[in-house]
């Protein structure tokens, strides 16, 4: 999947993650985030997991963490891929019981 333009996805507020993604060569991640040296390699593996589950290989991410858990960074990354590809409902949504 192609990244058509640059878009915007989550807050800046406590126990959240903000993204922004672009158009680039590669996988380009930006974290910014106070616990980045005890979660950081999980956060950036979420990223790249969603990435690649969308096809996506030419982005630049740029990622601001609050303390989001797993299920926060995907939904927000999620809605930053749909808004960034122009898609819709894909079925990448997941209801656990």
């Amino acid at each position: 999947m192609e990244i058509k333009h640059t878009a915007l996805a989550g807050t800046l507020e406590s126990s959240d993650i903000q993204f922004i993604l672009s158009q680039g060569k590669g996988i380009n991640i930006n974290l910014d985030s106070q616990v980045e040296k005890q979660f950081g390699k999980q956060i950036r593996k979420v990223i790249t997991d969603l990435l690649a589950e969308y096809d996506i290989e030419n982005v630049n991410v740029h990622a601001v963490d609050k303390g989001a858990l797993d299920c926060t960074i995907k939904a927000r990354l999620i809605a930053a891929i749909q808004r960034a590809t122009d898609t819709k409902n894909q079925p990448n949504w997941e209801v656990l019981g």
